[in-house]
């Protein structure tokens, strides 16, 4: 079974310093039928204003991934830890038993836009952990790229749940494969661009969740530059 998530039909959250749709629900927005899916919870599109941000504030027994397109994120939490994330870069937060932090936009002429996702833990008040890495998608253009797993393989960030998470940044006219099969689940978020998933068109914001089938899925880009995530779920 094939279902979209159309990108006009996320919630939203805007405010005279963030623009923010929700492909689940979060915050103020609420869906009884589109609260997650497997073990991921929250896949939040954040445009945020220069110099603007999110205050100190709470998480707990959370795996909090957020993965920069445009502009940088600024970083600090109650472990001691301070960042700066650019382009390219991937945070990873697991909040465990409890952290506090802050996300603030460091620029002051330049929004920062970012994607914050959540993932359930697969055991609950583990110790908190911060990790952050640089993946060089622009080298590896038209190729996917695994930027977090469970074990951490291929230099990836661990994430303490069975998944996989992986990236491509793919050229017009370009073609990447990936196999699914029934005993998994997989959402695929597009990100930027546009991409053709066996030659049916999906926009940037749009998600795709993907249950029982076994397949080989062909992924082509239908614009200059197009950038997409998949999840490989329980």
């Amino acid at each position: 079974m094939y279902k979209l998530r159309p990108k006009d039909a996320r919630g939203t959250t805007l405010t005279n310093w963030l623009n923010s749709r929700h492909s689940f629900s979060f915050g103020d927005y609420y869906d009884p039928t589109n609260m997650g899916f497997s073990d991921l919870r929250v896949i939040n599109d954040d445009i945020v204003a220069p110099g603007q941000g999110f205050g100190l504030h709470p998480h707990k027994n959370m795996e909090i991934l957020s993965l920069v397109l445009e502009g940088s994120l600024e970083h600090k939490d109650s472990m001691g830890n301070a960042s700066i994330i650019n382009k390219g870069e991937v945070q990873k937060m697991s909040a465990g038993s409890g952290i506090y932090h802050s996300e603030f936009n460091p620029s002051k002429k330049n929004h920062v836009h970012f994607l914050q996702i959540w993932i359930l833990p697969d055991k609950n008040d583990l110790r908190p952990y911060y990790e952050q890495k640089f993946f060089n998608i622009e080298k590896n253009r038209n190729e996917l790229v695994l930027i977090a797993s469970k074990t951490g393989i291929k230099n990836s960030i661990k994430i303490s749940q069975d998944v996989k998470i992986y990236q491509c940044l793919l050229d017009y006219g370009k073609t990447v494969e990936f196999t699914i099969n029934s005993e998994r689940k997989y959402w695929i978020q597009i990100a930027e661009g546009a991409i053709n998933i066996n030659s049916k068109r999906f926009d940037a914001g749009d998600g795709i969740a993907i249950i029982d089938e076994s397949n080989l899925l062909q992924i082509q880009s239908v614009e200059s530059i197009s950038n997409f995530l998949i999840f490989d779920l329980r």
